[in-house]
C-alpha cells in the first residue's frame, strides 16, 4: 500500500537554527511560528522511466528520439555537441551552426546555442606529414636496410679485404682485437703496438705523454714494456708497469724533479705495480704451483730542456736517429741478456753471441721473482735535432744495429711521429712478425706545447 508523505517534524528553528522539541508551536529563542512549515519543492523529473523527455518547457535535457525497435540499425550515438553546455562563468556558449555545413573553424563562425564542445581549437590536418624518406633507401626501394659500412682493409698487407671472421682475404692475417693493435698520440709523441703474425696475443704495452716543467718548457715521455712470455699473465704485467711508470713521470716532472731521478723513480714504481700482481690468493698457487710470477721488461725516454734521459730493465731498447742522416745514429741502452753478458765478458763477439739460441734470455726484469732490482738510467745532450726510437725486441730483431734502425726510420719522423711508428711496425711485420712489436717515436728537442703529427 502506498502512503502519502507526512510533514516532517522540525528538529531546529527555520529562522534562528536553535534546537526545538517535538510539539513546540513557537521557537523559544526567536518566537518563530513553527506551525508555518514551507511546502516541499515541486519535483520536476528530467526523464520518465520509459526514457522519453518530460517536464516543463525549457527544463531537462533534450536527448534525441530513440530509434524504432526492430529497425535493424544501431541506436544513434549521442555526441558531446548534442548536450547543452556553459562556459566557466556559467553563461551559454556562443551559437555555432554546426549542422549548416559551414566550416566550424572559419573566421566569424558562430557556436550553436547549448553546444558543449568548443570549436575554437586550431584546425588539425586530415593527414600528418611523414618524415622525409631516407635517400639511401630510395635508391633501393626493395630493401629497407641501411647500406653496409665500407670494407675494412687489412692492417698487415694494407690491400686485402677483411671477411666477417676477422681474417684478410688476401694474406690471411687475423685482424687485431682491441689490444692486438694499439695506436696513441700525445702531443708530439706517438706509439704503435701490434700482436705480430705468430703470437696469439699482444703481451706488449706502452704509455706516452707530454707535460711542462715548472719553468713552462715542454717535456715529452714514452714508456714501452714487453711481457715475459714464460711468466704467468705477462700482458697484465706490461700493462701495469707502463701505466705506473707513465703516471709517475707525469707527476714528477711538473714538480721540478730532475728527469733522470724521475726516470729512476718511475721504474721503481713500475716494479712495485708488477710485484703487486703476484699477491694472489694461496689457493691460486695450489692449482698452479709451478707458474712464475707476472714479469716484464721496461724501457723509457724523457726529452726535456735539451736533455735526453733513458732508463731500462731488460732487453727493450732506445735508439737515437738524427734528422741529418749523414751524422751517426746510436743505441743508447745495453741489454740485460745472456748475449750482452757474453760480449761484456769478452767471451764472444756480438755476432756470435746474438746468433746463439740463448741470446735473448734476459738477466733482468720486473717481477716478484726477479733478482735485486737495478734500474739503469743515462742522460744525453744531443747537439742536433732528431728522433728517439723506444722499442721492444719485436722491432729491433729486424733492425738491430743503429745504422739499420736509421735506414728504416722515415726522414720526416720528427714531424710525423705517428706515421713513423706505423712504418716501423710495418717493417717488423714485413720481416716476419715473429714477436709482438711496439715502438714509440719521440722528437728531439721537444716541440712547443700543442705540436703533433702532421
Amino acid at each position: 500500500m502506498s502512503q502519502m508523505p507526512q510533514q516532517a517534524a522540525l528538529s531546529k528553528c527555520p529562522s534562528c537554527a536553535e534546537p526545538v522539541e517535538p510539539g513546540d508551536l513557537f521557537c523559544g529563542a526567536c518566537g518563530y511560528d513553527l506551525s508555518v512549515v514551507p511546502e516541499p519543492p515541486q519535483d520536476h523529473p528530467t526523464l520518465t522511466m520509459n526514457g522519453s523527455a518530460t517536464g516543463p518547457s525549457g527544463d531537462g535535457v533534450a536527448w534525441p528520439d530513440p530509434e524504432p525497435d526492430g529497425s535493424g540499425t544501431p541506436p544513434a550515438a549521442h555526441l558531446p555537441a548534442d548536450l547543452a553546455g556553459t562556459d566557466s562563468g556559467g553563461g551559454p556558449l556562443p551559437e555555432h551552426e554546426h549542422e549548416s555545413g559551414t566550416d566550424p573553424h572559419a573566421q566569424g563562425a558562430r557556436q550553436p546555442a547549448g553546444s558543449g564542445v568548443r570549436f575554437d581549437r586550431p584546425a588539425e590536418p586530415d593527414e600528418y606529414p611523414l618524415q622525409a624518406p631516407d635517400p639511401r633507401v630510395a635508391e633501393n626501394p626493395g630493401s629497407t636496410a641501411v647500406p653496409e659500412e665500407p670494407a675494412q682493409v687489412c692492417v698487415a698487407c694494407r690491400a686485402g679485404r677483411v671477411d666477417s671472421d676477422g681474417y684478410c682475404e688476401n694474406c690471411g692475417h687475423a685482424q687485431p682485437r682491441e689490444r692486438d693493435h694499439m695506436e696513441r698520440e700525445s702531443g708530439p709523441v706517438a706509439a704503435v703496438s701490434d700482436r705480430g703474425l705468430r703470437h696469439h696475443r699482444n703481451e706488449d704495452a706502452f704509455a706516452v705523454g707530454h707535460t711542462a716543467l715548472p719553468d713552462g718548457t715542454p717535456a715529452t715521455l714514452a714508456i714501452v714494456c714487453d711481457g715475459v712470455s714464460s711468466a704467468t699473465r705477462p700482458d697484465d704485467a706490461s700493462t701495469a708497469a707502463s701505466q705506473a711508470a707513465g703516471d709517475a713521470l707525469l707527476a714528477a716532472l711538473p714538480r721540478g724533479t730532475h728527469p733522470q731521478t724521475a726516470m729512476h723513480e718511475a721504474i721503481v714504481a713500475a716494479a712495485q705495480a708488477v710485484n703487486a700482481l703476484a699477491e694472489e690468493p694461496a689457493t691460486a698457487r695450489e692449482h698452479a704451483p709451478h707458474q712464475n710470477a707476472p714479469a716484464c721488461t721496461i724501457v723509457g725516454a724523457v726529452v726535456a730542456s735539451g736533455l735526453l734521459v733513458v732508463g731500462w730493465v731488460g732487453d727493450s731498447r732506445v735508439y737515437w736517429v738524427p734528422d741529418d742522416r749523414s751524422a751517426p745514429a746510436a743505441r743508447l741502452t745495453e741489454d740485460d741478456s745472456w748475449a750482452a753478458q757474453m760480449v761484456a765478458a769478452g767471451l764472444m763477439s756480438e755476432a756470435e753471441a746474438y746468433a746463439d739460441e740463448r741470446a735473448h734470455a734476459i738477466t733482468g726484469w720486473l717481477g716478484a721473482d726477479a733478482y735485486e732490482l737495478e734500474p739503469h738510467t743515462a742522460s744525453f745532450k744531443p747537439d742536433r735535432p732528431g728522433v728517439v726510437v723506444v722499442c721492444t725486441d719485436g722491432l729491433w730483431n729486424y733492425a738491430e744495429t743503429a745504422e739499420e734502425m736509421s735506414e728504416v726510420v722515415p726522414a720526416d719522423a720528427a714531424a710525423r711521429p705517428l706515421h713513423s711508428a706505423r712504418v716501423l711496425v710495418g717493417h717488423a711485420l714485413d720481416g716476419g712478425g715473429h714477436d709482438n712489436v711496439t715502438v714509440a717515436v719521440v722528437p728531439f728537442p721537444a716541440p712547443p706545447q700543442g705540436a703533433g703529427s702532421a
